[in-house]
């Protein structure tokens, strides 16, 4: 009796709790079913209040945008500590994700986004982490060959090599792995736009409730120029608002953009 109720609580908790290699199988597959998506930037109709400038508010964007003429921006940069992402108050036990991620267009220019970041979820109290790459309107891919925890240190960059290629790279800098992805898209850059970005992204066809995902800030955060580099300072900060209730506070400095989560 005693071997037969061993058993059958052994056989519960492996049924209960997915291995390692399922969970990254159940997350290639819905890559692979091209379930996960960026998008460019969706404008929120909430007002932004008259003594804030270089403000606007999203429903799916948090963080900073530089803004500036067509075929400016070849590169961006920025290096976060990996957050560990909450269920928010009253959002229950269901899944909640949220993703750090740096680009190039997708504010002003929608016709294309070269990006690459981590998604952080966390359902029914397990947290997760992806890191991806994605030229937009293509669907996000992940990475494989690394892996991201909690309160790693983590540098994110993207490179245009043209209007229609360019390169991915994430480095873990508390493990020493890097990967790097080559991409190119028949949708065209116009390296209008170099983003440091906190989304709440789209997976079969809506936007995923998004988890409390603390504070992320990029530092190190820059982008290149064909006469040089910039910071952020001076970027168009962009936050979060769904359903009348603003979900972010973001910031910049001159080499920094921190998004905190305060619903």
């Amino acid at each position: 009796m005693l071997f037969a109720a061993s058993l059958f609580c052994q056989v519960l908790l492996a049924t209960a709790i997915p291995t390692r290699e399922a969970r990254l199988a159940a997350r290639v597959t819905a890559r692979a079913e091209r379930s996960r998506l960026s998008h460019p930037k969706e404008l929120s109709a909430f007002k932004v209040p008259t003594n804030v400038s270089h403000a606007e508010f999203s429903t799916n964007w948090a963080g900073a945008v530089l803004e500036s003429a067509a075929n400016t921006f070849k590169s961006v940069t920025g290096t976060f500590v990996v957050p560990v992402p909450s269920e928010p108050s009253g959002g229950g036990t269901s899944l909640h994700s949220a993703s750090a991620w740096v680009g190039i267009d997708g504010d002003t220019c929608q016709t294309a986004i070269l990006q690459t970041g981590i998604d952080f979820t966390i359902a029914n109290g397990r947290v997760s982490y992806d890191a991806w790459y994605e030229f937009f309107p293509d669907f996000a891919h992940d990475f494989t060959g690394i892996s991201i925890s909690a309160g790693d240190t983590v540098q994110l960059t993207v490179t245009a090599s043209s209007l229609t290629s360019g390169t991915a790279v994430i480095h873990n800098l508390s493990t020493g792995q890097t990967v790097s992805k080559a991409i190119s898209s028949t949708a065209h850059l116009c390296q209008a736009n170099a983003e440091w970005i906190v989304e709440d992204f789209e997976s079969g066809g809506s936007l995923v409730p998004l988890a409390d995902f603390g504070t992320v800030t990029f530092s190190n955060a820059h982008a290149t120029t064909s006469s040089g580099t910039v910071g952020p300072a001076g970027a168009v900060i962009i936050n979060m608002e769904q359903n009348g209730q603003v979900l972010t506070s973001a910031s910049t400095s001159s080499s920094g953009v921190t998004v905190q989560y305060i619903a």
